[in-house]
């Protein structure tokens, strides 16, 4: 088994204990979200969160799948569907050369970039086995449902444990101030605040 069925496996394992479903992530979980941003079909993803395992594709294969993935989900702003036109221009290359990826080839490596940065998408999108993109894409759903359950588990990093470790050496008007700098790191903000 892979590093990247492993680490599925493990974040399977451990969304099961924070939505108390064993076996059933695909009817707890938003399937075609998922799908949506790994570019993976949503069959698969349901496949990959019940435990079952996907034929491997090669690179290449990944790649036009995901290309043609992007093609079919991302739209213009007006709602229309990118032309093959459209899409070379934004990848910095010609037509002739997106149509041959699409059949037999690979983009270069700045070509996909710019693809994946226009559309963005997240690193590895074009490249990404299915375990390990699906993997990171429930890395946040992760954290979001045991920040739920544990409120206190963003304070439990390195950089607030060292913070608590030097508190009995301050003086009463820096705790104050680490107390206040705490607070409003840690307020709810609004959806897209960045909180500073």
């Amino acid at each position: 088994m892979s590093d990247a069925h492993v680490s599925l496996a493990e974040a399977r394992k451990r969304l099961e204990e924070l939505t108390d479903s064993p076996g059933r992530l695909a009817e707890m979980l938003d399937v075609d979200d998922l799908s949506y941003r790994t570019g993976i079909p949503a069959a698969t993803v349901a496949t990959l969160l019940a435990g079952g395992s996907v034929p491997e594709t090669g690179l290449g294969e990944r790649v036009r799948q995901r290309l043609d993935f992007v093609r079919e989900t991302r739209r213009r702003p007006d709602g229309k569907r990118y032309s093959l036109d459209e899409l070379a221009r934004i990848a910095g290359t010609s037509r002739q050369w997106l149509s041959e990826w699409r059949t037999s080839g690979l983009p270069s490596l700045e070509h996909a970039d710019r693809i994946r940065r226009h559309f963005d998408l997240p690193a590895g999108f074009l490249t990404a086995d299915d375990a390990e993109a699906l993997h990171a894409a429930l890395q946040p759903v992760v954290r979001e449902l045991e920040a739920k359950t544990d409120p206190l588990a963003p304070l439990r990093t390195p950089g607030f444990y060292r913070l608590a470790r030097r508190a009995p050496h301050m003086s009463p008007r820096k705790l104050q101030a680490l107390a206040e700098w705490a607070e409003m790191v840690t307020e709810r903000n609004s959806p897209g605040d960045d909180g500073l």
